[in-house]
């Protein structure tokens, strides 16, 4: 096991999309399958280790202070050989942003975080606004537990899902204005959204594609897919 304190800067050319598994809730483990994919990179953010190996997978690398691992965890992590980057427990970030910022550093051009949401409402804010980071500037970033996908929207859009979806577009920071969105039922003509109104929740998908677009501003997006049967 590779123990650091520092994360490596070494940039590595690769351009696979990474998967990161943080360590909150993921209560459909079955539906990660329409995620995961063979070639991707996968990253444990410390406990989110256990999702791996529930998923019967092996991590490319887990960082973090490795604080909420149970000693079997730690015990097969050097029984594997599988690189770890240790950081001590007082630091100023947190475990998903030090793994947000490693993905970057393999020039990752998509990034889906499993296990950001639900849970303890201070993290899952803080994971949200984690989008807003400066080093994912150009980046796909998704949070997503195969049920629910939350990515920022800055000029334009596809949504791609099934008939019968729901998204929901949230203005962060400030208002949004010019919104446009086809594929919506109610849908949205050139208006303007704002942080503290509802207007831009709920809206659900008329076919298995939706656009979205904005002339300032930016959005939040929750797309949060049908299941079957329901």
């Amino acid at each position: 096991m590779h123990n650091k304190t520092t994360p490596s800067r070494r940039r590595e050319f690769f351009y696979l999309k990474t998967i990161i598994f943080a360590n909150g809730m993921v209560e459909k483990p079955e539906l990660l399958n329409k995620i995961l994919n063979v070639g991707d990179f996968l990253i444990a953010a410390d406990g989110g280790l256990r999702h791996i190996r529930a998923l019967g997978l092996s991590p490319d690398l887990v960082i973090g202070d490795l604080d909420s691992m149970i000693e079997e965890d730690l015990k097969w992590l050097f029984e594997n050989s599988i690189e770890t980057r240790k950081f001590p427990k007082k630091k100023d970030q947190t475990d998903l942003e030090l793994a947000l910022l490693a993905a970057v550093d393999r020039c990752s051009d998509s990034i889906v975080v499993v296990g950001a949401l639900g849970g303890r409402i201070d993290q899952t804010l803080t994971n949200i606004f984690l989008l807003l980071m400066p080093e994912l500037q150009g980046v796909d970033v998704r949070l997503d537990d195969g049920h629910e996908e939350l990515f920022l929207i800055q000029n334009h859009v596809e949504v791609v899902g099934r008939k019968g979806d729901t998204v929901s577009l949230v203005p962060l920071l400030s208002p949004a204005e010019g919104v446009k969105t086809v594929g919506l039922r109610y849908p949205l003509r050139n208006e303007f959204l704002f942080p503290e109104r509802s207007r831009g929740v709920s809206k659900e998908m008329e076919a298995d594609k939706a656009e979205i677009s904005l002339k300032r501003g930016l959005l939040l997006c929750v797309h949060t897919r049908k299941l079957k049967g329901k």
